[in-house]
């Protein structure tokens, strides 16, 4: 006879409600009655699926580091340079313009801001957000070794250019930026990319 109650709940589903609450309060925002509430469980039921509230965070970036994947992957494998840039600029607009999600970037207002005692959880966005940059800036350095790219282009810069870029349009959509707005704002980028050769 197995020991201990089965969960009463889907672990799935609830680590998804949790995903779009720290995405709409941010980690400091989000309270454990916050939690439990949106997930429907007790805090015991949540610590025994989750751990603690920085646990389940950090569960919660790992979901939404998978929705992301969306766009962020078939941009990192596009054939040439600006089509990386376009398939992320362009692909940025369209994710935070979806209806169902949350406004803004779990990972821009997730953890930017808090006391000392959240520095781990604001060590953890960073060195994903570092993490994307350098995938980002390799892919640009092949990109740049095949002739994609001129010789004298600053792949690390430019990877910082376009997550900037990434960044700066989840905050405008956080701000209520429409879709319109959010693609001028893409196509202006654009114009700064340097030519393919």
């Amino acid at each position: 006879m197995p020991i201990g109650r089965p969960r009463e709940f889907d672990t799935e589903t609830a680590l998804v409600a949790a995903m779009r609450l720290f995405w709409r309060k941010g980690y400091d925002g989000t309270t454990l009655s916050d939690l439990t509430e949106a997930l429907g469980i007790t805090r015991p039921s949540l610590y025994a699926a989750f751990g603690n509230k920085e646990a389940l965070f950090v569960k919660a970036l790992d979901r939404y580091d998978r929705e992301t994947a969306r766009f962020t992957e078939p941009a990192l494998k596009a054939p040439t340079a600006r089509a990386l840039a376009e398939h992320l600029i362009y692909g940025a607009c369209a994710f935070h313009c979806e209806a169902d999600n949350p406004p803004g970037c779990l990972m821009v207002h997730g953890a930017l801001i808090g006391g000392d005692a959240n520095a781990s959880v604001r060590k953890e966005t960073n060195l994903r957000r570092a993490f994307l940059t350098e995938r980002i800036a390799e892919r640009l350095a092949r990109a740049r070794a095949e002739g994609d790219l001129p010789e004298d282009a600053d792949t690390d810069a430019l990877a910082g250019y376009l997550v900037t870029i990434l960044r700066g349009i989840a905050v405008e959509a956080a701000s209520g930026g429409q879709p319109d707005d959010l693609r001028r704002i893409a196509e202006v980028a654009m114009t700064a990319w340097p030519s393919d050769r």
